[in-house]
Order: C-alpha cells, then sequence, then structure tokens
C-alpha cells in the first residue's frame, strides 16, 4: 500500500513556510513548491509518498485551493511530483537526481588527512589488559572444534547480564554473538526479509544500513526526522499504512542527529508493530554514551509481549572498533533460528575475541566514565568552533552519541565534501545518509577525534565553504571508502 501523508501532517511539516524572506518575495505558490522541495532534499517527506489532495491541503494551510492547484503544477513541472488523474500525486526527484553509495572504501595513509567521515574511538588502555587475560583463558577452548554459532556461553552471559542491569531481563539463551553490529543487522535481513518485502528506516539514518537493505533489495520506506526528532504520528501512521516486514530504527543518540526517542513514543511503537504485523530492529550501537547525566529510557524491548523487538548492538562505539564482537538479542526460539542461518554465512565467530570482550564488559563502567568524559568534552569544542566558523550554520546540540548533524546554509553537503578533500579533510556528506539523492543541507561532523583535529578540520571546512561561494567551482574527488 502506497503510504499517505495527510493535509494537517504536511502543514506541520511545512511550518511557517511563506516566512522566509526569499520565500515572502515570490507568490505563494512558488513558496509553497518551494518548501515541499525543501522538505524532499532534507528528506524529512519521503519519496513515493501521496501528497494529499489539494482541498484537503488548502484547508490544512488556511489557504485557496487555486494556490495548491499552482503548487502542484509547478512541482510537476520540476520532477518533484509524479501525478495521475482520479488516483493523486506521489513525491519524486528529479530525472537524474539519484545517488547509489555503497560506503565502501579503503583506508589512508595521508599522516596530515583528517577523516571526518568516520565517527569511530581509538580503543581505551583496558584493552591490553583483557588480551592477556583472555589468552589465559584461551586453552580450556582449544580441546573442542572452536564453532559456537550462537557465540560462547561466557559471553553470551556477559552480554545477557549488562541487558539486565539495564532493567530489561534476559537470559544468555536470548543472546547470539555477531562479527559486529553490521553483521547482525544481515542475519536479522537474511532471515526475516524476503527479497522486495518493504522496510522501513529513518531519514536520515546509517548508511551500511541502507546498503545493507539494497542488497537484500527492500523496497525502502523513510520517516523524516525533524529537529525535534521523531514524528509519532506520521510514523505511527507510516506503519499502519505501509505495513512494512520490518522497521530498522535507533532510537538512542540516532546515528546520525543524536536524537532521544521519548519513553511514551517507544511503548506505542511496539504496540502499532504488533498491529501491523512489522518486526523491530532496534540499533542500541550508542546505548551506553549519554553524555548529560540524563535518566534513559527503558529500553523498546521492555515493552515487547510478542517476540516483535530484535535488539542489536556492540563493542565498536564505546570500545574499539577493531574489536569485531556485536549481538542480538531476541526470544530464544528467534537465537536458534539466526544460528541455524549463520552456519551457511560464516559458521562462528572467533573465540579469543568474545575471551576478550568477556573482561572488557566486566570494566564497562570504567571504561564508559573515561569515554563519556572523552567525547562531552568533544563535542563541546565542536559545537563552540562550528559556532564560531560556520555561523550560518545550524545545529541542535545532541545530548549523547558521537556525531552533530548539522544543517547547512544551503544544499550543498556533497560540493563541500569534495572541495574540503584537497585541504585534507575527508567528510561524509548527508546523501550518504539517505535514499535517492536527499539531505543536500545536512552534515554529520563526528566528535570523536581529538580536540586539536576538530579544531584544524572545521577551519579548513570553513576555508572550503567561503571559496565555493566565492569561486563557484566544483573540483574532482575520489569517493570517500568508509563511513562508519
Amino acid at each position: 500500500m502506497t503510504p499517505t501523508v495527510r493535509g494537517t501532517q504536511l502543514a506541520r511539516l511545512l511550518g511557517r513556510w511563506h516566512a522566509l524572506p526569499a520565500r515572502r518575495r515570490s507568490p505563494d505558490y512558488a513558496a509553497l513548491a518551494s518548501a515541499v522541495r525543501g522538505l524532499l532534499a532534507d528528506g524529512r517527506l519521503p519519496l513515493g509518498v501521496r501528497l494529499p489532495a489539494e482541498r484537503e491541503l488548502a484547508d490544512a494551510l488556511a489557504i485557496s485551493r487555486t494556490t495548491v492547484s499552482a503548487a502542484y503544477r509547478e512541482l510537476r513541472e520540476s520532477g518533484h511530483l509524479n501525478s495521475k488523474r482520479g488516483a493523486g500525486s506521489w513525491t519524486a526527484l528529479p530525472s537524474g537526481l539519484k545517488v547509489e553509495g555503497s560506503g565502501l572504501w579503503t583506508s589512508s595513509e595521508d599522516l596530515d588527512l583528517i577523516d571526518l567521515s568516520c565517527a569511530a574511538l581509538s580503543a581505551p588502555d583496558e584493552l591490553m589488559a583483557a588480551t592477556k587475560a583472555a589468552l589465559n583463558d584461551l586453552p580450556r577452548y582449544l580441546n573442542s572444534t572452536g564453532y559456537h554459532p550462537s557465540g560462547i556461553p561466557e559471553f553470551r552471559a556477559a552480554v545477557a547480564a549488562q541487558f539486565t542491569a539495564r532493567g530489561l531481563p534476559t537470559s544468555p539463551e536470548q543472546i547470539m554473538v555477531t562479527n559486529g553490529v553490521l553483521h547482525a543487522l544481515d542475519l536479522v535481513l537474511r532471515l526475516l526479509v524476503p527479497v522486495g518485502a518493504p522496510v522501513l528506516v529513518e531519514s536520515p539514518t546509517y548508511p551500511n544500513a541502507l546498503a545493507a537493505l539494497r542488497d537484500r533489495r527492500a523496497r525502502i520506506s523513510t520517516h523524516g526526522l525533524d529537529e525535534n526528532g521523531w514524528d509519532a504520528e506520521l510514523l505511527l501512521s507510516t506503519l499502519r499504512q505501509v505495513r512494512p516486514r520490518l522497521a530498522y530504527l535507533i532510537p538512542e543518540f540516532q546515528n546520525p542527529t543524536g536524537h532521544l526517542m521519548p519513553a511514551a513514543f517507544r511503548e506505542q511503537l511496539v504496540v502499532a508493530a504488533q498491529r501491523a504485523g512489522t518486526d523491530l530492529v532496534i540499533d542500541e550501537s550508542f546505548v551506553d554514551l549519554a553524555l548529560d547525566g540524563q535518566e534513559m529510557p527503558p529500553a523498546v524491548a521492555s515493552f515487547d509481549r510478542h517476540g516483535r523487538v530484535m535488539t542489536i548492538g556492540g563493542m565498536s562505539k564505546p570500545f574499539w572498533g577493531g574489536l569485531r564482537l556485536g549481538w542480538i538479542r531476541a526470544s530464544a526460539p528467534t537465537v536458534q533460528r539466526l544460528a541455524a542461518q549463520r552456519v551457511g554465512v560464516d559458521t562462528s565467530g572467533p573465540v579469543l575475541e568474545q575471551l576478550i570482550g568477556v573482561h572488557l564488559l566486566s570494566q564497562t563502567e570504567q571504561v564508559i566514565a573515561v569515554r563519556r568524559n572523552q567525547l562531552r568534552a568533544q563535542r563541546d569544542e565542536l559545537l563552540r568552533i562550528v559556532a564560531e566558523h560556520l555561523p550560518d550554520w545550524r545545529v541542535v546540540p545532541p545530548s549523547g552519541g558521537v556525531t552533530l548533524w548539522a544543517e547547512l546554509d544551503g544544499p550543498v553537503s556533497s560540493a563541500l565534501a569534495r572541495a574540503v578533500e584537497p585541504l585534507g579533510v575527508r567528510l561524509a556528506p548527508g546523501p550518504r545518509f539517505g535514499v535517492d539523492g536527499t539531505l543536500e543541507r545536512f552534515l554529520r561532523l563526528p566528535f570523536t577525534q581529538t580536540i586539536p583535529e576538530l579544531q584544524d578540520g572545521i577551519a579548513r571546512i570553513a576555508s572550503a565553504r567561503y571559496d565555493l561561494d566565492r569561486t563557484g567551482s566544483r573540483p574532482q574527488w575520489s569517493e570517500p571508502e568508509l563511513i562508519a
């Protein structure tokens, strides 16, 4: 079923659409068309959505139907709307404006390169001691085959204990160990998403998750986030209308926006998913990285009564990306099905890394406290220098996670990423986090780098932004090879 946005919902997304100075100088129909194009470019209004009838939108905006009709006509002429007489009008992008990106890349050996495309921390001091302790534990596994499709018992128990400590009782049988979070998502998709099935994601979202969904040839629908996060009414309405096979969401310090989903909406989400027959995949990669001392809402899975919620997480973000340890929390029967699925993919994960994980998880409180202090200082400094060097950019300070989601002063994200690479900075432009070329007004800025690197990087970006306006140049660039 094609999702439909109602007149009142579109009016809320448009906000004060006619109030911007540039739009006040345009006829109302042109200003309305421009505002709708802006929603599409920013990813807040998904592609392929049926817009309300002209009269319905006119009533919602308290304007004439003639104005809406003229705006729709302009959107059709610009390629942003496809219409069929008697059936309605659907959002689109003009021919040729499509971005496809796998996010694949190879690392650079340029020591002067400031890589702001990758949001990841270096290893904690505790890693070496944990590795030595794990080597002492390894001999007791050497007389076995070493194949543990669901993970070794010790690590499954350690992960289950982490969930239980957060108020979500979990047994080791509900945990499956994976080679990172993306591997966890891939296994879930293999099990639950047939080729061509509808899937719902946020916009913006994690680029490698989009790549995994494209590999499954899923039909991707999006829910656009705004500066306040999720639009509860619109997301629940989309679930009812689209009835996706699966929804992939990041409720804790969403990547890349940093939003935190309210507790009340989490419960509504689970209920709506159950009624729609939708499985929820909840990515908790950043759940440990609250930076402002706030009380965390209950896990989404705590509202699950029907086995519809699968929680994925891992050690990459709070600990180290080089430690390829992730997990899936689900019902015990689902874990058994996932393990059977895995045997045909990669059989099992490395025993030694899981033993390292056991020792690191026993020091979670100590490691995370240091991480939070480090990230808080780097976030605050990044906010300060962005405000100083790029005052026209708009950033909602995140209360956790590892990234800022900056709204730029124009749809120049990809051009800026091209322009800044010769200056020794690699960026992940906004369209990488969306579908089909949207989000050109946005840019993800991680604060996982050191403060001197952040200061130098933003200074170079500001210089490139100035040159972009002054020269209008569009230098060639090599496509970013990894986004994490």
